[in-house]
């Protein structure tokens, strides 16, 4: 996608023909917002329970079917540069809370047009940059007070969540709370914890969680055990293999001599791990093929070049410490206090894994996530992390009314307080009243009925009832409660979306002129400075 001129623009906004010319004074601003609409447009109609799926399709034909917003616009071509931020809020919201990308999208879209719309009729910039500033704050403390707090692990609560969240996949809700019991409250409560992580996908697998780690990488060796119970686990994040010493050492007789010794010292360590009863050794690296003949003589189960994440993982299962390969140095008591231990690991064979089962250490739960194929399988995997990611943030944040209510609620009271807002910033803050709007309108257009109508009708029945959680029932097309329909989002994934797209918003409108940078010249200094 490469748009150049502001022609485009133009089209976009009809308004931005001004009377008697001067529309080239905003051609940066319609270039970028006509480039933002067009990326939101990619992803907006798979919003809600009866969104469509996008198919992307590369040059060699390989093709990927998904209903997922941040991976639309990850896969995507765009060269566009206002485009790209739009891009890099939704990778943001996915890395913050791992779900609610496409609102995040539609937001700040919706910002952005409405903010060109004001600027049109006069606004100046800054003053509707304020008041989307001004706007988005209060809209950020009205949502906070409609949260409800999530008290325990709620089963059924946090299933209705994953259940929304994973697209109404039942099965992957179940797998994903399931999990989440088996892991805790106080470690989902975690904010470094990533519950997300622990979705493994497997083509032709059941579904399936068990409290283990999952190495994706073979045993090194098919002489090597294939299963190891108990087992006793040595992990090394580093390559098991004698070190080496310069190549300009090695050529002298001195340097020879003593990498052979070694040599010698790192083979002669190695007999300590049998002593110790070590049975599986997990290695971040590459494993030295005399270590890999050792350990078929002796009976250990090797693994070699698994993730730094599922080492971790192990680790902490099993209660190993990752250690460096200088640990073979030490005593054996010293290197037992490295080892951990595990119920069971063993070799599947068919999906190319290990699979370390049980252990001393809490809150490791690996949900396995299967399909037929490949593209199948891996839009499962989306749909579940998703799901994962919102129970997390559930419990972290609270909940509140789904399906665009809680939105709509906010912008009717919002709009009663604009008047609050002095000069013209409230014509700023205009614009976050009618970009709430739209995730509900896009929801219901989704869903085969008039936005513009439905929109109405919430508006008016909330305003009748004085209930923040109405909103529509996307099978009937009739208003109903969200809380009672189960319809419901964590409120970090719905705060954190209007947060990053206001934020967006404002550095879009701030552009005044696109100019070419030179090539090859970096905006930091030799210091790494701005």
């Amino acid at each position: 996608m490469a748009l150049q001129s502001s022609r485009r623009g133009e089209e976009e906004f009809p308004g931005s023909r001004l009377p008697g010319g001067g529309e080239e004074k905003w051609a940066a601003l319609f270039t970028n917002a006509h480039a933002i609409r067009v990326v939101a447009a990619a992803v907006e109609s798979t919003l809600g329970p009866k969104g469509l799926d996008t198919m992307l399709v590369d040059n060699s034909g390989e093709v990927v079917v998904t209903n997922d917003g941040v991976t639309i616009l990850r896969l995507m071509e765009v060269n566009h540069p206002a485009a790209q931020l739009l891009i890099r809020l939704a990778q943001a919201q996915q890395e913050e809370v791992g779900d609610g990308t496409t609102t995040a999208t539609l937001l700040a879209s919706a910002l952005i047009s409405e903010g060109v719309n004001q600027i049109l009729r006069g606004v100046p910039p800054a003053q509707v940059i304020e008041g989307i500033k001004l706007g988005s704050e209060r809209a950020l403390e009205l949502l906070r007070q409609k949260a409800r707090s999530v008290s325990g692990l709620d089963t059924a609560l946090l299933r209705r969540v994953a259940l929304i969240a994973g697209r109404n996949h039942a099965d992957l809700a179940d797998l994903v709370v399931e999990s989440a019991l088996l892991v805790g409250e106080e470690k989902l409560k975690d904010a470094a914890f990533k519950l997300a992580d622990m979705i493994v996908a497997c083509e032709g697998a059941a579904g399936e969680v068990f409290c283990g780690v999952v190495i994706n990488q073979e045993r090194v060796n098919m002489q090597m055990p294939r299963r190891a119970a108990p087992a006793r686990v040595l992990i090394i994040d580093d390559a098991l293999e004698p070190e080496e010493i310069p190549a300009e050492a090695l050529a002298t007789e001195a340097g020879f001599a003593y990498q052979q010794r070694l040599r010698e010292e790192f083979y002669s360590n190695l007999a300590k791990l049998s002593r110790l009863g070590v049975n599986v050794v997990l290695v971040n690296r590459g494993l030295d093929e005399g270590a890999e003949e050792f350990f078929c003589e002796t009976g250990i189960m090797a693994v070699q070049r698994a993730a730094f994440k599922e080492l971790c993982l192990a680790a902490e299962l099993t209660g190993a410490r990752l250690a460096k390969r200088a640990v073979l140095r030490k005593s054996e008591e010293e290197l037992a206090a490295c080892l951990g231990r595990a119920e069971e690991v063993y070799a599947d064979e068919r999906r190319g894994q290990v699979r370390v089962v049980g252990g001393p250490g809490a809150g490791v739960a690996t949900v396995i996530v299967g399909a037929a194929t490949r593209e199948v399988v891996g839009e499962r995997e989306r749909m579940a992390k998703d799901a994962a990611a919102a129970v997390q943030a559930a419990l972290r944040g609270g909940i509140v009314p789904g399906g665009g209510a809680v939105e709509l609620a906010v912008a009717r009271e919002l709009s009663r307080q604009q008047k609050g807002i002095k000069g013209m910033a409230s014509y700023g803050a205009e614009c976050v009243v009618e970009a709430l709007k739209r995730p509900l309108a896009q929801i219901v257009q989704n869903a085969g009925f008039n936005p513009l109508e439905k929109v109405g009708q919430v508006l008016a029945a909330q305003e009748e009832s004085g209930s923040d959680s109405l909103g529509i029932d996307c099978d009937s097309g009739e208003v109903a409660d969200m809380w009672e329909l189960g319809v419901v989002d964590p409120w970090l994934v719905k705060s954190h979306a209007l947060k990053t797209a206001a934020e967006v918003a404002e550095a879009v409108l701030r552009i005044n002129t696109i100019i070419k940078k030179k090539e090859n010249v970096s905006v930091y200094d030799d210091a790494g400075r701005w």
